[in-house]
C-alpha cells in the first residue's frame, strides 16, 4: 500500500542533532579519538558512532518495514471509503480528515487523528495533478473569457462583463465591456478583437460556454452552436476548448482578467456611456505596448511585432447580429430579449423580422423599413411615441398622458407649440388642438409642419392657421368665354330663381 508504505518511512526516520554529528564526526576524524571512547562519553551505541564517521548525514535503514497493526487493520476501510465517498458528496460538502476520522471511530476502529490526516495528506498528494510548463510561438494562441465587472454608466452603478482576449506569445490585451453576456456579445467581442489586432491567431482556447458549445462528445470533440461555427469558418481559427470542470487550462487569461479588473478598473470607471468607458479601458491597455517588458527586455508591443506577420489577414467583418421573428402587440409593441420595443402602430398584429445585436435592436416592416432602438435590458422599455402619431391625433386625452415624452421624441419646435398653445387654452383644449397638430404630422410629414410650425412662432400666428392650407383663388372666366347675353349683366345680390330666368336667356 503506498500510503501505509510512505507514512511508515516518514514516522521512522530518526536523526541526531546536526551540531551533535559534527562533534562525533571532529573527535574521531580531527582529534583522533577512539570510536569506543567517543561512544562511551555520549552515551551513543558504538555502532551508532561508526555510522556517523562513514556518513556526514546518515539515514536509518530497516531491512524490513516496521510493522504497523494500526493502519493495517484501518488502512482497507480508509482506501474503501475514499472509494466510496464520490457517491455521498457533491460541490463544497466534501470529506474532510476530521469527519472521516469520525467515520472510522464510530465503525469501532482505534485510530489516531494525526495518522489519519498524515493519510488523507498523501492520498490526496498521489492524486495531485502536475502541471506542465508550457511555451508559446508567435502568432499560434489566444485565450478568450468573460470577466464580471461594476461600472458606472450615467450615474448609475450596474454590473457589467467583460469580454477579454489574451495573445499568450505577446501578452498584448483587448478588452470590451457589454452589458450582458449572451451569444451576441460574444460574437460581437471576436470581431473587435481582430479588427483592433489587424489580424487572426492560429488558435483560440475557450471554456465550454453555451455560445459556442452546445454538447460535448465522448472523446473531447465538441458540437458547436451554429452562429459560433459560422464565426469560426467565417474568420478560419481553430476553436480549442478546456478540460470540462477544470479552470486552470487556460491560466494565462484568467490571471490576466483578474489583474484588469484590479489595475485598470479601479476606481470603478465611470461614464455617460458604455462606449466612453470602454473606449478609455481599451486605451488604457493598449499603453502596455511600450512599457511592460519580459525576463530579457523585450516590450509588449516588440513581441506583438514579431506575431502580426504570421496573423492571417481579417476579412470582412462578421454580423454579429442575431435574427429573430417578433409579433406585435395590439400596442404595437414587441417583447425582445424580456425588454419592450415600439414600432409604427399600423404594424399592430404582425409577425416582423427583429435583428438584435449588441447595442441595438432593429425591427424590420413588411415594406423593408427598419425601426432602430437602442437594445435595452431585461424589464425595460424603448417607446418612441412618434410611432403612435395616428392614435394620437385621434385621442386628446391620450396626448395629455403622454405629454412628457412625445415631446422628448418629437423635439423642436414642438415643445414651444405646446407652450404656445398652453398660454392662450385650458390644458383640455391645448391637448386637443395639438392633437389636430399631430395629425397634420402624420398627413403631411415633418418636411412640410415642420418649416410651417417654425414660420408661425417666429411671426406669431396661430399654429392651425399657419398649417391649414391656403383657399385657391377664384377662377374669372375672360369676357370672351361668356354667352352674349350674360357679358353685360351685373348681379348686385344672389337669388336662386334668378338663375333660372339667366340660364333660359343664355341658351334662347
Amino acid at each position: 500500500m503506498a500510503v501505509a508504505e510512505a507514512l511508515s518511512f516518514g514516522s521512522a526516520r530518526r536523526m541526531l542533532k546536526v551540531d551533535q554529528v559534527h562533534v562525533v564526526r571532529h573527535q574521531v576524524l580531527v582529534e583522533g579519538r577512539s570510536q569506543r571512547r567517543v561512544a562511551k562519553e555520549f552515551g551513543f551505541s558504538r555502532n551508532t558512532v561508526r555510522k556517523y564517521v562513514e556518513q556526514a548525514a546518515p539515514v536509518r535503514t530497516e531491512a524490513a518495514p516496521r510493522r504497523r497493526p494500526v493502519w493495517a487493520a484501518v488502512g482497507p476501510r480508509f482506501d474503501a471509503l475514499l472509494a466510496e465517498s464520490g457517491q455521498w458528496t457533491g460541490g463544497k460538502q466534501q470529506l474532510t480528515a476530521t469527519r472521516l476520522h469520525e467515520l472510522l471511530v464510530a465503525e469501532g476502529h482505534r485510530v489516531g487523528i494525526t495518522l489519519v490526516k498524515e493519510a488523507v495528506a498523501e492520498w490526496k498528494r498521489q492524486r495531485r495533478e502536475v502541471f506542465v510548463p508550457l511555451t508559446y510561438r508567435p502568432g499560434d494562441l489566444a485565450e478568450v473569457d468573460f470577466f464580471e465587472v461594476l461600472v458606472d454608466v450615467a450615474g448609475t452603478r450596474r454590473k457589467a462583463w467583460m469580454f477579454l482576449v489574451r495573445l499568450m506569445y505577446s501578452g498584448r490585451d483587448f478588452a470590451w465591456i457589454y452589458e450582458r453576456q449572451d451569444q451576441i456579445s460574444f460574437l460581437d467581442g471576436h470581431v473587435r478583437a481582430f479588427a483592433h489586432f489587424e489580424g487572426i491567431p492560429a488558435r483560440l482556447a475557450y471554456d465550454n460556454l453555451r455560445p459556442a458549445v452546445v454538447r460535448i462528445l465522448v472523446g473531447g470533440e465538441r458540437t458547436l452552436t451554429p452562429r459560433f461555427a459560422a464565426l469560426a469558418s467565417h474568420y478560419l481559427f481553430e476553436p480549442c476548448f478546456c478540460r470540462p470542470g477544470v479552470g486552470h487550462d487556460k491560466g494565462g487569461v484568467e490571471a490576466r482578467g483578474k489583474a484588469v479588473r484590479r489595475q485598470a478598473l479601479v476606481p470603478i470607471p465611470s461614464g455617460l456611456r458604455l462606449d466612453a468607458i470602454n473606449d478609455a479601458l481599451l486605451t488604457r491597455l493598449d499603453a502596455r505596448l511600450e512599457t511592460t517588458r519580459d525576463a530579457v527586455g523585450r516590450t509588449v508591443g516588440a513581441r506583438f511585432s514579431e506575431e502580426v506577420p504570421l496573423f492571417r489577414s481579417v476579412p470582412a467583418a462578421f454580423v454579429a447580429e442575431a435574427t429573430t421573428i417578433g409579433t406585435v402587440s395590439p400596442r404595437a409593441l414587441v417583447r425582445l430579449g424580456g425588454a419592450v420595443y415600439s414600432v409604427p402602430c399600423r404594424w399592430a398584429g404582425l409577425d416582423l423580422i427583429a435583428r438584435i445585436g449588441p447595442t441595438t435592436v432593429t425591427i424590420v416592416g413588411r415594406d423593408g423599413t427598419g425601426i432602430v432602438h437602442a437594445r435595452k435590458r431585461f424589464g425595460e422599455r424603448s417607446i418612441d411615441y412618434r410611432h403612435y402619431l395616428p392614435e394620437l391625433a385621434r385621442k386628446p386625452q391620450a396626448v395629455r398622458q403622454v405629454l412628457p415624452d412625445l415631446l422628448r421624441d418629437l423635439g423642436a419646435p414642438f415643445p414651444a407649440v405646446w407652450d404656445q398653445l398652453l398660454t392662450v387654452h385650458s390644458p383640455r383644449e391645448a391637448a386637443r388642438l395639438f392633437a389636430k397638430v399631430l395629425g397634420q404630422l402624420d398627413t403631411h410629414g415633418p418636411a412640410i409642419v415642420v418649416p410651417a410650425l417654425e414660420a408661425a412662432l417666429r411671426t406669431g400666428t396661430p399654429v392651425l392657421l399657419a398649417l391649414t392650407a391656403p383657399t385657391p383663388p377664384a377662377h374669372c372666366l375672360a369676357a370672351e368665354a361668356l354667352p352674349a347675353t350674360l357679358r353685360a349683366l351685373e348681379v348686385s345680390g344672389g337669388c336662386a330663381a334668378d338663375y333660372d330666368t339667366w340660364l333660359i336667356g343664355a341658351t334662347a
